[in-house]
């Protein structure tokens, strides 16, 4: 329940902020807090510090203007490549598999807080294998936001922490990360782990 706990409200944090958010502010907390789960704290006083002109306004500048820290998924693994066009379908096929009906306002199925969302409400287990399989894009969005001093960073590290194992360190030892075979998720071919690093170019959001 804890991670369940944590990925949802990671799905609200990630998405661009407005004023439903902050009035979920409290919700969020006291959720988090009977889990037992702190790491968010900083960032939901942030949240509640700042002004949501402010906060739209580091959102954009955050997620919107570098590709360093897409917050879709396959975007790491296979960039703007026609293989990614079938690892989309994946999503799209787990997503029916278990009448997960979700409004992607213009969103990717791979967008991370419509697959947190899943993960927490829809199929746990599904979600989890997913977010395995993706870590190491997880773990390169966590070291991008961390090097560039992005309160967003609070939120990916948490999520992280709610797969196996510790994150690692840096770049290369994520790359190391992918070399085990990928799990399959609803019956489709998962992507190929030398598409990986991604993670220094820059320019607009995919």
């Amino acid at each position: 329940m804890r991670a369940r706990v944590t990925r949802q409200a990671a799905s609200y944090l990630l998405a661009y902020p407005d004023q439903a958010l902050l009035d979920r502010v409290p919700l969020l907390r006291d959720a988090l807090a009977e889990q037992g789960v702190d790491g968010l704290d900083a960032f939901l006083d942030h949240l509640e510090g700042t002004p949501l002109r402010e906060l739209e306004r580091q959102y954009v500048e955050v997620f919107d203007l570098s590709r360093r820290h897409a917050l879709y998924l396959s975007y790491w693994t296979d960039g703007d490549t026609r293989r990614r066009g079938e690892v989309l379908a994946r999503f799209k096929a787990a997503y029916r598999a278990c009448g997960f009906v979700v409004d992607t306002s213009g969103e990717l199925p791979d967008y991370l807080p419509m697959v947190l969302e899943f993960a927490a409400i829809a199929d746990p287990e599904v979600g989890e294998t997913i977010l395995r399989e993706y870590r190491p894009s997880l773990e390169l969005l966590r070291i991008g936001l961390e090097e560039d001093g992005a309160p967003y960073a609070e939120v990916v590290a948490a999520v992280c922490a709610t797969l196996p194992g510790a994150s690692p360190a840096d770049r290369a030892a994520v790359q190391a990360m992918v070399g085990g075979p990928p799990t399959e998720f609803v019956g489709l071919e998962p992507y190929d782990p030398r598409l990986l690093p991604m993670a220094n170019s820059g320019g607009e959001r995919p």
